[in-house]
């Protein structure tokens, strides 16, 4: 690949991300700031308890009777859940740090500084706290370094006792595009390669470290490890690329013209 040179580092290269903190990640310091707001904690309050009931799936030994009493009432909940109003929340996406973000309807509320600006981070499948998909990981900085605390249930085993290995990738996958940031500049995963050490194991508190390593014109390089204790489990190398405004641009047109954008009828 051609290097396009971007942004130097220590700016951001996309505008009214976070242009206070360059070299922070908003997947860290946005998710953190998010107030708790009484709705944000029903939202999150439900995800905990869709999270429960995922993991007790995955693992129960119920009978046929016991299973079927619980369907019912599960079918029950999701018939409410589906007669609430539907939608993509805040008119973003889980994974807006990629790119930083560039809907206008959130730029106002990103150079106002207001930290409801970051609100889509609460629905990533694996920070999220409002997402009963999301384990949930922990981001936070420490020194020049991200790091991550989480502990993968049941419902994330592949084999047995040990965390699935494609949730291991996606999880450095989160922990590294954070990481990236420290470039100064954000961009999407162009490559991701994992080194399996030891077996990662369920049901235990898990650190994942990422780093930037060097970056390169728009190639951020970042490097992470995986431990279990004092174990190391799995080590990652990333590339990503500092996203190109416009091609971010006519993905969120296409996704507003599928009608994901807010749950308006998609365009014709």
């Amino acid at each position: 690949m051609t290097d396009v040179q971007g942004p130097p580092p220590g700016s951001d290269g996309f505008p009214g991300a976070l242009p206070e903190q360059p070299g922070r990640s908003p997947r860290v310091d946005g998710l953190h700031g998010l107030p708790p707001t009484p709705r944000r904690l029903a939202l999150r309050r439900l995800a905990a308890a869709g999270r429960d009931i995922i993991d007790a799936m995955s693992s129960t030994s119920a009978d046929e009777d016991e299973l079927a009493q619980a369907a019912a009432l599960l079918e029950n909940v999701a018939a409410t859940i589906r007669r609430m109003p539907g939608g993509a929340h805040y008119e973003g996406i889980a994974e807006m740090a990629n790119a930083g973000e560039l809907l206008a309807s959130r730029r106002d509320l990103i150079d106002r500084g207001d930290p409801e600006a970051w609100a889509s981070f609460d629905f990533s499948p694996f920070i999220g706290l409002a997402n009963p998909m999301s384990p949930p990981m922990e981001l936070a900085y420490d020194g020049a370094k991200v790091v991550c605390n989480v502990r993968f249930g049941s419902a994330y085993e592949g084999p047995p006792g040990c965390v699935h290995g494609g949730y291991v990738a996606a999880a450095f996958d989160e922990v590294l595009g954070a990481a990236q940031s420290l470039s100064g500049t954000q961009g999407m995963t162009a490559r991701l390669t994992v080194n399996y050490r030891s077996p990662t194991p369920l049901c235990e508190d898990l650190r994942i470290e990422g780093e930037l390593d060097r970056r390169e014109g728009r190639k951020i390089f970042v490097v992470g490890a995986m431990f279990a204790g004092e174990r190391l489990t799995a080590e990652a190398e990333g590339l990503f690329i500092a996203f190109d405004q416009d091609k971010f641009a006519e993905l969120l047109a296409a996704r507003a013209r599928l009608g994901l954008g807010s749950g308006t009828p998609p365009t014709r």
